[in-house]
């Protein structure tokens, strides 16, 4: 399906140590299905969808880093400007979770200032050999004002919704002015030039219309 036009453009990240199931995470919003042949991540995979949030047209360009150390010079360049971020860690690894401040220091650290961010504990279907808790993981990370979801990307259960609940918190920033599109390094776009000329001063006027093309 091809999409001519969109009214924003978010940049994301999906990131968290290997073995977390990022890949598959993205691979399953794109796709609507499990990648059964999944890897380690080389660097970074690309993606994008457009998704209808709030009555409004957005296009996610979604960058998944590979969690590997070994890669983690070459992963942070592509942090700047982000949006939003899937933080992802594996609920059956206490290992990936210990690894979270880690990935939460780069993430706020390198890409925008007001990045919107979700806690995604990963593998929901394997929930019998969890080794961290929901409940555990929000009484840490409620403080620093991160969402939170349990997610299977196998079975595809929340993983839209972690999607959706960051481009919905994104956007009612942005309707209440504390992210401003116009501002460099902000991850987004306008799509709909009429977007841009509501939030214009009064006597300005926007004579081309713009289009990001989805």
């Amino acid at each position: 399906m091809s999409f001519s036009s969109c009214n924003f453009l978010f940049k994301f990240l999906v990131i968290g140590s290997a073995g977390t199931g990022k890949s598959c995470l993205l691979h399953q919003f794109i796709e609507n299905k499990f990648k059964q042949d999944s890897n380690h991540t080389i660097g970074v995979e690309f993606g994008s969808r457009v998704v209808n949030v709030g009555g409004k047209t957005v296009k996610l360009q979604i960058w998944d880093t590979a969690g590997q150390e070994r890669f983690r010079s070459v992963t942070r360049s592509y942090y700047r400007g982000a949006a939003g971020a899937l933080l992802v860690y594996d609920i059956t690894s206490r290992e990936t979770y210990n690894a979270l401040t880690n990935w939460l220091t780069d993430a706020r650290t390198l890409a925008s200032p007001n990045i919107v961010i979700i806690l995604c504990g990963n593998k929901k279907d394997l929930d019998a050999d969890r080794e961290v808790t929901f409940l555990e993981a929000s009484l840490v990370y409620s403080v620093s004002l991160l969402f939170m979801i349990n997610t299977s990307a196998l079975t595809g259960e929340n993983v839209e919704e972690g999607f959706l609940k960051c481009a919905r918190t994104i956007l009612n920033k942005i309707d209440s002015g504390e992210l401003d599109p116009e501002r460099m390094g902000s991850g987004i776009q306008y799509g709909d030039a009429s977007l841009r000329q509501l939030r214009q001063p009064r006597g300005t006027t926007t004579q081309n219309k713009q289009q990001c093309n989805c």
